[in-house]
């Protein structure tokens, strides 16, 4: 039995309609975050039910995050002549990123309370800040509070659970917030220009390019310190070779980056980046 030209092309066109929606949640990051708390939890003993549960509340969160962001940013993407964002090419209506922010915000209510109800009001007050950032915050000067508020509050989603709901230490929780607070810096100076051309005036933006390349290193290597340096007892030597591959990129980014035009310091923010969520899970 063969399909209608008709039926073909319709399921071409859902076909397409799905993965311009995929693109459109900022899958990359969706995913990352998702990965690495669920990686978090798993350090720190939660069950194989409690990493399903840490897993399915944070995509839903970062679904709604990512939807709710083109879908707001949809009328300023077309303006730049963004490509790269399904919405302003038309790809995927904006009703259906509206659609899908809703329902994935919708989700994430009881998915988070599957952690409890602590946990569970904390990652949605980690999301709440997600979305104010979206709304409005990315435009003012405080751009950077909601993202060390979401993920300073990750370490304490995957412990409260935990018999006794225990904290987890300080150290943690601030190399979290930095954490977060250094990954916007380096997220927004590539598109510094594009934002500033629609009126998005966040930090970043005021403070301009080099400035922010070098906040968002001295806040990478603060998290490796801290990471290396919070937990009891000496540091293993996987952290201090870590930390030490830490310095060598960011002391390479910061001496390459001097040169015109370059990304190099942006470049060793993320490799950074990477070492710090290494030291995370390992210090756990």
């Amino acid at each position: 039995m063969t399909i209608s030209t008709p039926a073909r092309r319709a399921s071409v066109r859902w076909i397409r309609t799905g993965w311009a929606l995929v693109r459109a949640c900022h899958p990359e990051p969706a995913l990352a975050v998702t990965v690495g708390v669920t990686a978090l939890a798993a350090t720190v003993g939660r069950s194989a039910a409690g990493l399903v549960a840490v897993a399915a509340a944070v995509l839903a969160g970062q679904l709604a995050t990512g939807w709710s962001n083109d879908w707001l940013d949809a009328d300023r993407d077309a303006a730049v002549g963004r490509t790269d964002k399904p919405v302003a090419t038309g790809e995927v209506s904006r009703r259906l990123v509206g659609a899908a922010a809703l329902v994935a915000g919708a989700a994430c209510v009881p998915l988070s309370l599957l952690s409890g109800w602590r946990a569970g009001l904390l990652h949605l007050a980690a999301v709440g800040c997600a979305l104010a950032y979206n709304a409005r915050l990315k435009s003012t000067p405080f751009s950077p509070v909601p993202y060390a508020l979401a993920f300073g509050a990750a370490p304490a989603f995957v412990t409260l659970p935990l018999p006794g709901a225990p904290w987890p230490p300080a150290w943690l929780t601030l190399a979290g917030a930095a954490l977060g607070a250094g990954a916007h810096f380096a997220n927004v100076v590539g598109d510094l220009e594009e934002d500033a051309a629609t009126g998005i005036r966040g930090l970043p933006h005021r403070l301009g390019r080099r400035a922010s390349e070098a906040i968002a290193a001295g806040l990478m290597a603060l998290v490796a310190i801290v990471l290396t340096l919070g937990p009891p007892g000496p540091p293993e030597p996987v952290a201090w070779g870590i930390l030490a591959t830490t310095a060598v990129a960011l002391t390479l980014g910061a001496v390459l980056g001097r040169r015109p035009g370059s990304r190099a310091l942006f470049r060793a923010v993320l490799v950074a980046a990477v070492c710090d969520v290494a030291l995370l899970l390992l210090s756990s």
